[in-house]
């Protein structure tokens, strides 16, 4: 049961990272921004939102080990 919690946590982060891709790669365009402008902001984006779930995993993992 552990392991479909886990793969069904990694699959939520991912979505919302994707999300928050999109809207920032959407959100650049609108702003006028190039193409290659608005996949550099969605890809730092997406990377964003990776990092922060990593950070809060292993501050979370601290607490309970």
């Amino acid at each position: 049961m552990a392991v479909v919690v886990v793969l069904l946590t990694i699959a939520l982060v991912l979505v919302v990272a994707l999300l928050a891709a999109a809207g920032a790669g959407k959100l650049a365009r609108m702003d006028g921004a190039t193409y290659p402008t608005a996949l550099t902001r969605a890809a730092t984006a997406f990377a964003t939102v990776i990092t922060l779930a990593t950070a809060v995993t292993a501050a979370l993992a601290t607490l309970f080990t």
